[in-house]
C-alpha cells in the first residue's frame, strides 16, 4: 500500500520543479461544435444530440509530432493531453467502451501516437484523465450539479450503480498506466461537492497507479478542484494526496504554502484565450509578452505554468496560438536559465519586475526600466561576484553614481544612458553571488 515518504516525494518532483513550463492540450469531440469543452453540460445536450460529432470525428490533420515540436520550440519541458474529458470520449483504445477514437473515422489510437511523438522530442509525457463521465450510464444524471441531464427528470438515478462506474474508470486508468510506457504526469480532473476522495475509490486507485507507475507525478484533484489545496498542504497527506496544487486560471497572489508556512509545489493551468477546447469565435488571446511575464511570476513564486492550446476539429493548433508560442520561444531561447530550475529568490520584489533564483544566481527580470541605476534589492554588495545581461552575456557594471549615495547598502546596476531596455518584454540581469 502506498504511503507518503518525503525523500521519495522530493526525488520524484525534481524534474518537474526544474521544468517550470508545460503545454496543456484539450482536444476531443467538442472541438467540432467549437463552443467549449463543457458544451454538453452548458447546453444540456443529450447523448443522442452529441452523437453527430462522434460520427464526424476524423482527426484529418492530426500530427502530434507538430504539437511536440511546437512545445519544445516554445521552451516547454512537458506536455499533458486530454486522454478522456468529461463527455466520456476516449482518445485511446480502451477495451471497456465503444466510445473511443478507434471507432470513429479516425480509426486509430491517438494517445499512442501522441506519447511516441512527445518522447521523440525529449519531453516529459503527461495524460489528463477526468473523474467525471457524462456518457457512462452509471454516472449520476438527474440532480448532479453539472451533468448534462441534471434537470431531466426522465434521467433518474434509480437503476444506476455508482460502484460499477468507479470500477469502470479504475480499469481505464489501469489501461493508461499499462499500455503507454512510462508516464511522467497523470492529471486527474476533478472533485466537487461530495464527489471527492474515497467516493472515487481514491486509495485503491492510487495504490494501483503507484504500483504501475511509481515515478509518475499526480495532481491534487482526487481531493480538490481548481480551488483547494489538498491533504499534503494540510500536513497530513492521505494515500491519494496530490503531488502538486493545481490553481486554475489564476496565479496565487503569494504563491502556495502549507499549514506550516512552507512552500508547496504548484502549477497554474492557464488558457491562451477564454476556453480550454477549441472555440470558433473566442479570439481573446493573451499576448505573448503578457504570458512571458506571467510565466516569470509563477516561477518567482515557486510554481509552474501549464499553458493550454485547443486544436481545432481536424487537429490543427490555432494560428494565434502558434504565433504566441513562437514569440515565447524566442524569449525562452535567450533567457531560459532564469526559468529552468529556478524558484523563489527570498529578496524583495522590485517595482520594475520580479526576481527568480537558482543557487547563488539571482535573475532580476526587468519589465520596465528605472530612472537612474537599477537597484538590486536584498543583495549584499560585498558578495556580488558579477552581473551579466543574460540574453547576451555582456558585463553590467555596478554603479558608482552619486545619485544613489543616500542608499549605501543597496547594490545598483549601471545599464548605461539609454532609457529604452534592449528587451521591451523582459530584460534579465543575471547576478552571481559568492557562495
Amino acid at each position: 500500500m502506498y504511503q507518503f515518504n518525503r525523500d521519495d516525494y522530493n526525488k520524484r518532483m525534481e524534474w518537474y520543479q526544474d521544468a517550470r513550463f508545460g503545454m496543456f492540450i484539450h482536444w476531443g469531440l467538442y472541438s467540432i461544435p467549437a463552443r467549449g469543452e463543457w458544451l454538453r453540460s452548458t447546453e444540456e445536450m443529450s447523448i443522442e444530440d452529441y452523437q453527430k460529432y462522434f460520427d464526424e470525428f476524423d482527426a484529418r490533420d492530426y500530427d502530434p509530432k507538430k504539437w511536440a515540436k511546437l512545445a519544445k520550440e516554445a521552451g516547454m519541458k512537458y506536455v499533458v493531453l486530454t486522454a478522456k474529458h468529461h463527455d466520456g470520449f476516449c482518445l485511446f483504445d480502451s477495451k471497456y467502451t465503444e466510445y473511443k477514437a478507434t471507432n470513429t473515422k479516425a480509426g486509430r489510437d491517438l494517445v499512442k501516437e501522441y506519447v511516441d511523438a512527445v518522447r521523440a522530442e525529449g519531453l516529459k509525457v503527461g495524460l489528463y484523465f477526468t473523474l467525471l463521465d457524462w456518457y457512462h450510464e452509471d454516472y449520476p444524471h438527474y440532480g448532479d450539479r453539472i451533468h448534462p441531464m441534471r434537470n431531466n427528470k426522465n434521467c433518474g438515478n434509480e437503476n444506476r450503480d455508482f460502484s460499477r462506474y468507479v470500477e469502470y474508470f479504475h480499469k481505464q486508468v489501469e489501461e493508461i498506466c499499462t499500455n503507454y510506457g512510462q508516464l511522467d504526469v497523470l492529471w486527474f480532473d476533478f472533485s466537487y461537492d461530495d464527489m471527492r476522495g474515497e467516493k472515487w475509490g481514491a486509495t485503491k486507485l492510487m495504490n494501483m497507479v503507484r504500483t504501475l507507475q511509481p515515478q509518475v507525478i499526480i495532481d491534487n484533484r482526487l481531493e480538490a478542484s481548481g480551488e483547494g489545496k489538498g491533504s499534503l498542504a494540510e500536513g497530513n497527506p492521505t494515500p491519494y494526496h496530490g503531488d502538486f496544487v493545481s490553481p486554475e486560471q489564476i496565479i496565487p497572489p503569494e504563491g502556495v504554502k502549507d499549514v506550516n508556512g512552507d512552500p508547496l509545489v504548484w502549477e497554474a493551468c492557464i488558457t491562451m484565450n477564454n476556453n480550454w477546447g477549441y472555440h470558433g469565435t473566442d479570439k481573446f488571446f493573451k499576448p505573448a509578452p503578457m504570458l512571458i511575464k506571467k510565466l516569470v511570476e509563477c516561477v518567482s513564486k515557486g510554481g509552474n505554468m501549464l499553458l493550454n492550446v485547443g486544436p481545432d476539429a481536424y487537429g490543427n493548433i490555432p494560428e494565434e496560438s502558434v504565433e504566441i508560442l513562437s514569440q515565447i520561444g524566442k524569449w525562452m531561447k535567450r533567457n531560459h536559465d532564469s526559468i529552468y530550475g529556478c524558484g523563489i529568490a527570498n529578496v524583495p520584489k522590485p517595482d520594475y519586475g520580479r526576481v527568480t533564483r537558482k543557487g547563488n544566481k539571482y535573475y532580476f527580470h526587468m519589465f520596465e526600466n528605472t530612472i537612474g541605476p537599477v537597484p538590486l534589492l536584498g543583495l549584499e554588495k560585498n558578495k556580488v561576484k558579477k552581473i551579466r545581461a543574460l540574453a547576451t552575456g555582456y558585463e553590467i557594471p555596478i554603479s558608482t553614481s552619486w545619485v544613489h549615495s543616500d542608499y549605501p547598502d543597496i547594490v545598483f546596476a549601471n545599464l548605461g544612458p539609454n532609457p529604452v531596455l534592449p528587451d521591451n518584454i523582459d530584460y534579465v540581469l543575471e547576478v552571481e553571488m559568492d557562495d
